[in-house]
């Protein structure tokens, strides 16, 4: 049986990349109008850096398809192994709610340390998310 709660995290970590998305866009036409910036003058990433060295954004949005993948798939393989159960669903949301602040940190003051410890604590939230599938997959 499909538990479609089970689907919310996963919606929300989308919310949050589509947030960070238009973050960066919003932030980078604001900086090309400011600083009169030809859209071909950027075309490719080395120039982007070049002459708009805040990449807070974009880098936070290419984060957000990275470890993020496996949390969609470790998401589909839960409800595909019916073992979409509490305990899963709270170390879903744990994740999500450790990746919206990885993101407000990363686009915002960006002190890496405080990054770090999020992210190395979302990477283990993760993990066990695995190791909960893996183990509820193989009984």
């Amino acid at each position: 049986m499909i538990n479609t709660a089970f689907f919310l995290p996963a919606f929300a970590l989308v919310l949050l990349t589509f947030c960070v998305m238009i973050r960066m866009l919003t932030g980078r036409i604001a900086e090309m109008k400011a600083n009169k910036i030809h859209p071909q003058s950027i075309a490719t990433s080395a120039a982007l850096i070049a002459k708009m060295p805040d990449t807070r954004a974009s880098d936070n949005f290419r984060n957000l398809f990275e470890t993020p993948v496996l949390f969609y798939a470790a998401m589909l393989f839960a409800q595909a192994t019916s073992q979409a159960g509490q305990v899963l669903l709270a170390l879903a949301w744990l994740y999500v709610v450790l990746r919206v602040v990885h993101s407000i940190i990363q686009c915002s003051y960006n002190k890496v340390m405080h990054r770090f410890y999020v992210f190395f604590t979302s990477v283990w939230v993760l993990l066990g998310i695995w190791v909960m599938l893996a183990v509820g997959y193989i009984r």
